[in-house]
């Protein structure tokens, strides 16, 4: 599979000038080219686009409406169907629309209503999820007083704009500092948007409510124990995914949201295969679930691997496990088997560790082991 980089490659730089030729009297498409393909091999994804925005600013007529004209005119002419498709001779669509977000947003704030629905117009072929951030940050309330007047827009690109551009840690996109520290002026559009008719736009919603769970638990929680009220399958399942960060951590409060009560069991022994492991090995957990309700009980069982730090304090991961039905007095074995090895997001260091149940976001006792460098 060829890295995502080359998304932003001749062909595009090429069919890019190509397209600005057309509607743009004076423009240079060779010196435009020129100014890019020599520099573009060495360069990885989001700097080969803002290289591509870069230039493509510096060849764009001053006026702001001129420039409107020019990018609204190079976009490919389907709204709905191109967002995932290369640019080609009809327009430009999928990653090839990066470069104008950026333009629009690095350089557009100044005409910021114009700017804005320029940005509307190329969601439609990509995403302007990054360049409307600029607007965000620019002038918040402004910006989402337009973003209120899109809930409605017949266009799901636009409508998911709403949510995906205002998700506060939205991947590869600048953080918007205000909405981390205060969401609440988003909320109404989250709420507007949580039954939309396309499982595109409820996911964004999730995405972006996932997102606020990382600074801001409890209010999530309280959002989706509202929003749970005569929910149906779309919206649980909206739900569901706008909480899985609460619920891999074993929030309790969120686990009842969605039936898991705190567990009636008699107290889980952890048993291990072995009190040290070296890396490379497994490590295998055992534990015998036994039931003390007089009813079925819905159980999220998860195991936390507390891994010794450089400091000598133990630091824990949670690990997904299983979900499932205990019945009335029933017994289940619980079996998992972790390989430890190096990964490039934690170091392990020699030592004691631990390793403990998280079951309905109740942690049982935690047991030690050694692990060997």
């Amino acid at each position: 599979m060829e890295p995502f980089k080359t998304f932003f490659s001749p062909d595009l730089v090429a069919c890019l000038a190509k397209h600005v030729s057309r509607h743009h009297p004076g423009f240079d498409a060779r010196a435009f080219r020129s100014a890019i393909l020599p520099k573009l091999d060495a360069l990885e994804l989001k700097a080969r686009a803002q290289l591509i925005a870069d230039i493509l600013n510096g060849t764009l007529p001053e006026d702001a409406g001129e420039r409107a004209r020019v990018l609204t005119a190079i976009l490919h002419p389907d709204p709905l169907d191109h967002a995932n498709q290369p640019s080609d001779d009809d327009g430009i669509c999928g990653w090839g629309v990066l470069p104008l977000t950026m333009v629009v947003g690095q350089h557009g704030v100044d005409d910021f209503d114009r700017s804005m629905d320029l940005l509307a117009e190329v969601t439609k072929r990509f995403s302007s999820e990054f360049g409307i951030r600029y607007f965000l940050i620019a002038d918040q309330a402004r910006a989402i007083r337009i973003l209120e007047g899109w809930l409605d827009d017949p266009n799901h690109h636009v409508r998911r704009l709403i949510s995906e551009g205002t998700r506060p840690r939205l991947p590869w996109a600048m953080q918007l500092p205000s909405l981390l520290a205060d969401p609440s002026p988003v909320l109404p559009l989250l709420t507007r948007l949580r039954d939309d008719p396309e499982v595109y736009v409820r996911r964004s919603v999730a995405n972006h409510l996932n997102d606020i769970s990382k600074d801001h638990p409890g209010l999530v929680t309280d959002i989706a124990r509202d929003w749970m009220k005569g929910a149906d399958k779309d919206r649980q399942a909206l739900l569901r995914h706008a909480c899985r960060s609460l619920i891999k951590k074993g929030d309790a409060a969120t686990l009842a949201i969605f039936g898991r009560e705190k567990p009636q069991l008699a107290l889980p022994v952890l048993h291990l295969s072995s009190n040290a492991v070296r890396m490379g090995q497994v490590l295998d957990l055992t534990a015998e679930l036994r039931s003390t309700s007089r009813k079925p009980q819905q159980l999220t069982i998860d195991y936390v691997l507390h891994f010794l730090k450089a400091d000598g304090r133990l630091s824990p991961k949670v690990f997904k496990g299983s979900n499932l039905t205990l019945g009335a007095g029933e017994v289940h074995i619980f079996r998992r088997a972790h390989r430890f090895r190096e990964v490039t997001t934690r170091r392990h260091y020699a030592g004691k560790q631990a390793v403990s149940l998280c079951i309905n976001g109740m942690d049982t006792d935690p047991v030690a082991f050694h692990l060997n460098i």
